[in-house]
């Protein structure tokens, strides 16, 4: 059971979660004509009275440009206050994410974006691990990610989701914890919700945006944590073999944070994994803000 925080915003204004709900018509339940982010949110370890978002200016940018995808203008600035008053409101004092979301919100049968109501919500529940930090085991989906061409994968699209869902229980209900996608050329692309990061020979390997891969926030910071740490990195294909032989495999998003992989199919990976671990310890510490190196990426939300 979730348990979600007690405010949520909903048609401009704010109201209690379970007063936030939806006609059975919504364009966007029947059509997937929606955009979401997803961002976590700690009390501050060392003051009760605040709560610190990670990297809250570039969720809310990439909202706004997921938004446009549907033809919805809804501006940076405005995401991130809504979502500050969101957090102030409701005084979360566990780890906890948030789902802002934009979607069709007219009732019409037409699939289309253009003259059809927009709207705009967000809550947030309480959220720990999404994935064991010891390790997980993955396998290879028989699913494969959408192409750019076909589908805007540059925005977080709601209705890309029914892949990762299709993927995810295939995964489960073989025994497996999660799933690596393939893209249309048979290269590794991503898993189900989480961007994949492999090294091979001290080096850290990540398909590139070519890959049909998402735009990933936790993905980004990774690349730039690396290069100041001077981890060599590389953005290219990456064959499924090399999954098998690599040093070390790694998962991470929003959610997942970075999640670190024991198992692909049949082949046990390494339980050393120095480089994982450091970049992990080095994310860690930079949500509780405790690296000034980092503070930027680090919003503080005083309580009122």
């Amino acid at each position: 059971m979730h348990t979600f925080l007690p405010i949520a915003y909903f048609e401009n204004e704010f109201v209690p979660f379970e007063n936030a709900k939806l006609s059975i018509a919504t364009h966007a339940l029947h059509y997937g004509t929606a955009a979401f982010g997803g961002m976590r949110g700690i009390p501050n370890p060392e003051n009760p009275k605040q709560i610190l978002l990670f990297r809250l200016n570039r969720h809310c940018q990439r909202l706004s440009q997921s938004a446009k995808f549907l033809n919805y203008e809804l501006s940076p600035e405005k995401l991130q206050q809504i979502i500050i008053d969101f957090v102030q409101k409701n005084k979360p004092t566990q780890s906890f994410y948030i789902r802002p979301l934009v979607y069709s919100s007219g009732l019409g049968i037409a699939p289309r974006l253009h003259n059809i109501e927009k709207n705009f919500f967000v809550y947030g529940l309480e959220m720990g691990d999404y994935l064991s930090p010891d390790g997980i085991s993955c396998r290879i989906s028989s699913w494969t990610r959408q192409e750019d061409r076909s589908f805007p994968l540059r925005g977080k699209i709601s209705a890309a989701y029914i892949t990762s869902a299709l993927a995810k229980t295939e995964a489960v209900e073989s025994g497996f914890d999660e799933a690596i996608l393939m893209n249309s050329q048979g290269k590794v692309c991503e898993a189900t919700g989480m961007n994949i990061f492999i090294v091979r020979n001290s080096k850290l390997i990540t398909p590139g945006f070519e890959q049909d891969i998402l735009e990933g926030i936790t993905r980004d910071s990774i690349l730039t944590l690396a290069r100041n740490l001077d981890i060599p990195t590389i953005e290219r294909p990456i064959d499924k073999s090399e999954l098998f032989i690599a040093d070390e495999v790694f998962l991470c998003g929003t959610a997942a944070k970075i999640a670190p992989v024991k198992q692909i199919e049949t082949f046990k990976l390494s339980s050393h994994r120095p480089i994982t671990e450091k970049l992990r310890d080095k994310l860690f510490a930079i949500t509780e803000n405790k690296d000034p190196q980092y503070a930027d990426w680090v919003y503080v939300v005083d309580l009122p």
